[in-house]
């Protein structure tokens, strides 16, 4: 079924809503789900919208029509919904799983598809979700699936899933350069990555993007961390000087002090607000927006 028919099938199930609106809030409420997964992670602010973003990149690198470009994008955002299923324990571990505990984290691209089924744009989004860690050796999970039995969504999905993954910092690990993280996979190319997608990615190591991308959260907003424990505090773009954020593991509070001088710490702790903190519901919007099927393009 091809993207525009599953769009049209969409709003005939959300028949409450005018017609240009009904497709667009169906996705929004599984990317707002995909965010809030994302929130229980201290250490991947930003992770969904960068995987999203290069698997975009890659996608339009190796020339795939504009509506696939965009259920790839549609894919990588949503890619870790079943982590949702994962205990905190584990998901937030500061050092590395054991065998049972890597066994438990295995588990999250079965419960994203169950966590799929049912929903009417589940199609744009299930084989990226269930097998972005599957490899060309049939190594990976959770089928062990080799070379082209794997889908083309998640073949892009696992390349830029792992190298936001390594150049990313972990409780246990920095985050390793860009130009190791393509090293890693050119040489894991034909085994952990699709060859021929593998080394278009490495070809994006020049790409004047990737800067912009790496290390950020939102376009044109770098990562920020907790001076205290570490763990990113993320900066939505409507941010502005003054505002009140909060480390989302210790909720130490801070201000933005303006564009160029980052976050100053205030000394004080709020639990309860930390815990509310509100969604990112505009770089959500614009996602959702910039996926549209019918547009020339789309980017995120």
């Amino acid at each position: 079924m091809n993207l525009l028919s599953l769009w049209q099938r969409a709003r005939r199930k959300a028949p409450d809503l005018p017609d240009a609106q009904r497709a667009d809030r169906l996705l929004f409420s599984l990317f707002l789900l995909a965010w809030a997964v994302e929130a229980r992670d201290p250490y991947t602010g930003g992770h969904l919208w960068r995987v999203a973003r290069l698997s975009r990149l890659l996608a339009e690198t190796a020339g795939l029509a504009p509506q696939e470009v965009c259920r790839i994008t549609i894919g990588a955002f949503l890619h870790d919904l079943g982590k949702i299923g994962i205990p905190d324990a584990v998901l937030g571990k500061k050092g590395k799983l054991d065998g049972d505990e890597y066994a438990v984290i295995k588990t999250h691209p079965e419960i994203g598809l169950r966590m799929l089924a049912g929903h009417p744009l589940a199609a744009l989004a299930q084989d990226a979700v269930l097998l972005h860690h599957e490899t060309p050796d049939g190594r990976g999970y959770p089928y062990g699936r080799r070379g082209d039995d794997i889908p083309l969504v998640a073949r892009i999905v696992g390349i830029c899933d792992a190298f936001d993954a390594m150049t990313s910092t972990r409780p246990y690990r920095t985050g390793m350069p860009v130009a190791r993280a393509i090293e890693i996979i050119e040489s894991e190319l034909g085994r952990q990555f699709d060859a021929r997608l593998g080394q278009l990615f490495v070809g994006l190591a020049r790409h004047p993007e990737l800067a912009h991308i790496v290390g950020h959260s939102d376009a044109g907003i770098p990562l920020e961390r907790c001076a205290a424990c570490g763990p990113i505090v993320v900066r939505p773009r409507s941010a502005k000087p003054g505002d009140t954020l909060y480390c989302p593991a210790c909720h130490s509070e801070y201000t933005i002090a303006s564009t160029s001088t980052g976050l100053l710490a205030t000394g004080k702790r709020n639990t309860a607000r930390a815990l509310a903190a509100s969604p990112d519901t505009d770089l959500i919007e614009r996602v959702v927006g910039e996926c549209l099927p019918g547009m020339d393009h789309c980017s995120v």
